[in-house]
């Protein structure tokens, strides 16, 4: 078991490695850099500033060079600081967007897994039936509609015509004289429209996936003989098939943990939300390295960890693969 943990780390580093090496070479390949973005629109600037402006940010060396001097910051978890105008550190300007987009983000994969759910449930129960067919049109047309059509819908009606909701940003400006519960009243309703968007886009998907796992199970020998044993529907549905049923859905929450981060760039925009898809958009059209690669560290940390809690999930859910490991790790010591 020890032996099998340790490969394990050792595979996360060096696809973490793999990650960040192939990223940082591929954002240097794009036209333009920092310095042509500081010295255009600035008729002093002429080459000799662009070469200084070049060595004061390591940019004058080969890209392999500059790679290690990175790798080397990192390790000491220093992610060093922005090539923009404020030049603050990065790790500074990701703690503040972060909070923000990881509460939209949770709070829709959490939405979404509780309505996909059950409705992905019932569907397959009722295969066929009215529930399924309409449920089947109503995600499906969340799934085709473009999120920033929804949210430019949506604030057309909501917050220009009926004004019950506000039309952008995270907060009102009185928000400094209200209290702390008309505070969270506040941030809740410039935030309903966003996380209904993301959510109504994100349950088509989920809701057919567990479905389809759902009929899967139902079919298997095991639900036939326990329903010949006279169980109740009830205790057949939730208790043997859909724990069974919730593996494939296990697989696709450990793959959406990376979407915390960056899945949320359009709507930020559109509801002018100062989250991590916004600082990661800048950044890419400001060539902002440091900030890129720190955006792109924090991405992939998430993918390794999502595929971490899913194995771990994995086990949550089936015995059989907690047995098999068990059994991997007796083999290996024997």
């Amino acid at each position: 078991m020890l032996r099998r943990i340790l490969r394990k780390i050792l595979w996360i580093g060096i696809v973490f490695i793999g990650i960040t090496l192939v990223g940082f070479f591929v954002i240097h390949l794009a036209p333009g850099s920092p310095t042509d973005l500081q010295t255009t629109m600035n008729p002093l600037a002429d080459a000799q500033a662009q070469e200084r402006l070049a060595a004061f940010y390591g940019l004058d060396k080969p890209l392999y060079e500059q790679y290690a001097l990175w790798l080397k910051r990192l390790v000491q978890l220093d992610f060093g600081n922005s090539m923009g105008s404020d030049s603050r550190p990065v790790t500074e300007k990701i703690a503040e967007r972060l909070p923000l987009t990881l509460w939209i983000n949770a709070a829709t994969m959490l939405l979404t897994l509780l309505l996909s759910v059950p409705i992905g449930v019932c569907a397959a129960r009722k295969r066929g039936g009215v529930f399924d067919k309409i449920t089947t049109l109503i995600v499906f047309l969340g799934f085709a509609l473009p999120g920033f059509w929804l949210s430019l819908l949506l604030m057309v009606q909501f917050s220009i015509e009926l004004q019950w909701l506000p039309l952008s940003g995270l907060v009102s400006l009185d928000y400094a004289s209200l209290s702390l519960p008309e505070k969270a009243l506040d941030i809740a309703r410039h935030l309903l429209l966003p996380i209904f968007v993301s959510t109504f886009g994100s349950l088509a998907g989920m809701s057919r996936f567990m479905r389809a796992s759902m009929l899967d199970v139902l079919r298997s020998d095991f639900i036939l003989t326990a329903r010949a044993k006279g169980l109740p529907e009830r205790l057949v549905l939730f208790r043997h098939a859909l724990a069974n049923a919730l593996l494939p859905l296990i697989t696709i929450l450990g793959l959406s943990v990376p979407g915390l981060i960056g899945g949320s760039v359009i709507l930020e925009y559109i509801f002018s939300l100062p989250g991590m898809g916004q600082l990661f958009y800048n950044a890419v059209m400001a060539r902002d390295y440091p900030l890129i690669m720190g955006n792109l560290v924090l991405g992939a940390v998430l993918t390794l960890a999502g595929n971490l809690l899913a194995d771990f999930a994995y086990g949550l859910a089936d015995p059989r693969i907690r047995s098999g490991l068990l059994l991997d790790g007796k083999r290996e010591e024997g």
